[in-house]
């Protein structure tokens, strides 16, 4: 990883890519080698052909693992108001 001001040189998949934006340098480079592994990781699976299609089911896997983590969110939260919403029907219930 290389930057200027504004900017940081990233390598996903043998390529060099030049993001810019406000993000925390090191936040864009731990990102970028989060898509590289996964595009190793689908590379590795199976021989899907181009650079496009390895994009592709990187982000598709990316995607599942975000529509994961919010439904888990989803769910906590769920929970927690739950939880929440008895605790204060007792207490209602002592003091009135």
């Amino acid at each position: 990883m290389s930057g200027d001001k504004g900017s940081v040189t990233v390598e996903i998949f043998g390529q060099e890519y030049k993001v810019r934006g406000d993000t925390d340098p090191d936040r864009v480079a731990e990102i970028a080698q989060y898509v590289d592994g996964k595009m190793k990781d689908v590379a590795k699976g199976a021989p899907v052909g181009s650079l496009a299609k390895i994009g592709i089911l990187a982000a598709l896997n990316i995607a599942d693992e975000l529509f994961r983590e919010r439904a888990e969110k989803r769910k906590m939260q769920e929970d927690i108001e739950s939880a929440a919403n008895r605790m204060r029907r007792k207490l209602e219930e002592i003091v009135p």
